[in-house]
């Protein structure tokens, strides 16, 4: 296999993966606190022996959009969005993880938990507890809970710590290395949730620049299979 099919085929992988998380942001675009995700391509050179270098592009490196979403007014009492930095923390069996998904709902005993069962972690890092049937439920910009006027928790925003990049992990869930830090200035709006911040329509755009490069790609891979098929033919005569 000649240089020139190794450094198209890298290629054509790194296409591939972009490709998929394109079609992932796409799937994603009304998940409530969804980050857009790309592909980082970067280029490899090997020194070749007796031959100039062979240039290789990867596709292995992924980043993260973290511009703010839009905001959507729903009025449930349990369904909250950030506004400027920051994560709500919660709790779940692989460790504590960060979202921006704030649609919760508050368990029998009174535990707030996210959809899928997650329990919603305050400013300390303990579990959050609303009292059902107690009176009229308030959260407070910094966080704060109140029922019937009276205080009851402080739902925490945290940020990755310093250095610490977010890993998509499920959904609208990252996780990071170390502990996160507590959010000094939090924006907490109830009654809104945050929108995915996926454009759907450069998603598309993108999604056929990368299709046409992968075609252009397989084409050129074609030619040169047939090329060597025709010189191996033309040899073995």
């Amino acid at each position: 296999m000649n240089n020139a099919i190794y450094a198209t085929l890298s290629r054509q992988s790194g296409l591939l993966r972009e490709m998929q998380t394109i079609a992932n942001n796409m799937a994603n675009v009304s998940t409530t606190g969804f980050r857009r995700e790309g592909v980082v391509f970067s280029e490899y050179v090997a020194a070749l022996d007796e031959a100039p270098s062979l240039a290789m592009a990867y596709g292995n490196g992924r980043n993260i959009d973290m511009r703010q979403g839009g905001l959507v007014s729903t009025g449930g009492a349990f369904d909250l969005a950030i506004e400027g930095d920051g994560f709500f923390m919660v709790e779940t069996p692989q460790g504590n993880q960060l979202t921006r998904a704030g649609s919760f709902i508050p368990s029998a005993e009174g535990q707030l938990l996210t959809p899928d069962g997650h329990p919603v972690l305050d400013a300390g890092g303990g579990p959050v507890f609303v009292p059902a049937g107690q009176g009229h439920i308030a959260v407070a910009q910094d966080g704060t809970v109140s029922v019937a006027g009276a205080p009851v928790a402080q739902i925490g925003l945290f940020l990755p710590p310093e250095g610490a990049i977010p890993e998509h992990v499920a959904g609208s869930r990252f996780r990071v290395e170390g502990d996160p830090v507590p959010v000094e200035q939090p924006v907490i709006l109830q009654g809104r949730l945050e929108e995915s911040n996926v454009d759907p329509v450069l998603e598309i755009s993108r999604m056929i620049e990368v299709q046409r490069s992968y075609e252009m790609g397989q084409s050129f891979l074609q030619r040169e299979d047939d090329r060597i098929r025709g010189v191996i033919d033309t040899l073995s005569r």
